[in-house]
């Protein structure tokens, strides 16, 4: 049986109790333990029965949620260190989720089979696990994040876009060529040569085509002097290429959490309008 631990941070973190809650899973596929910090709106804080709404003719309607995932060398909590999620959550309306995507998982499943199996993780125990728990609609969940996690919340959403409205990339590593095996990957995914079979097969911009009849945007940001703009601008070419709807949003920006910041907040924008249907523009 699966060993699920619920622990409560406010004390650390100077938050009110049940607004912000720490997840532990045992996960027989990642064979360790991940940590998912999740952080409720307030309103909502200690009591989950409410993220219902309650005046929707019989109806319950879920709150909307976001996975977000960190980049390499980063943790679950290294968005909270970073970012104020508390307020990000509390004004937008979002639950917003953030695993444990490991130093150097590159969320993927690894060559080996006894190493991480991170996306196996993500499929059969944490999504399930989540939606019981936060009473999650895929109509109303989205999933981001940066640089390996950008790759990670893309290659995850391609997995099964029925799970999600939406998707999104910070300064995403959407070809894994980029890094030529580099940051953990010759770990994960073997050696690493030009036209690798194992790294076409995880690369994001060469699984494009899985959306391609899903009509579900994502929405792609990157800093033009960021040395990974070349991969999002090719990702997005890759899309246009195969008909799937992209939103591409370049500006001035390095590799960096001041940009990610920024981006965190552009991106739930996007989303919140894609919830509501209001316009995009096309």
């Amino acid at each position: 049986m699966k060993k699920i631990l619920w622990a409560f941070l406010a004390t650390l973190l100077f938050l009110p109790a049940a607004a912000q809650e720490l997840v532990v899973i045992s996960s027989p596929a990642l064979h360790a333990d991940d940590s998912i910090l999740v952080f409720v709106p307030q309103q909502y804080a200690g009591n989950y029965t409410d993220l219902y709404c309650e005046d929707c003719g019989g109806t319950p309607e879920a709150v909307p949620a976001l996975f977000l995932l960190h980049g390499w060398s980063g943790c679950y909590s290294n968005w909270a260190e970073k970012s104020d999620l508390q307020r990000v959550a509390d004004s937008t309306g979002f639950i917003i989720i953030c695993p444990d995507g490991f130093y150097d998982s590159w969320y993927v499943n690894a060559n080996n089979l006894e190493d991480m199996q991170w996306r196996k993780f993500f499929n059969r125990e944490l999504y399930p696990l989540m939606k019981d728990k936060y009473f999650l609609d895929p109509e109303k969940t989205f999933i981001t994040g940066l640089s390996m996690g950008g790759h990670g919340a893309i290659n995850i959403f391609l997995d099964n876009v029925d799970r999600f409205r939406a998707a999104g990339s910070m300064s995403g590593v959407l070809d894994l060529d980029y890094e030529k095996g580099r940051l953990g990957l010759e770990r994960v995914l073997g050696p690493w040569e030009p036209g690798s079979k194992r790294y076409m097969e995880e690369s994001a911009i060469n699984r494009v085509a899985r959306a391609k009849d899903a009509g579900k945007p994502m929405v792609i940001t990157c800093g033009y002097s960021d040395s990974l703009f070349g991969a999002s601008s090719d990702f997005c070419e890759r899309c246009k290429e195969e008909g799937v709807p992209y939103i591409a949003v370049f500006s001035p920006g390095v590799h960096s959490w001041k940009y990610w910041d920024y981006a965190l907040r552009l991106h739930l924008w996007y989303f919140s309008r894609i919830l509501n249907g209001e316009n995009l523009g096309y």
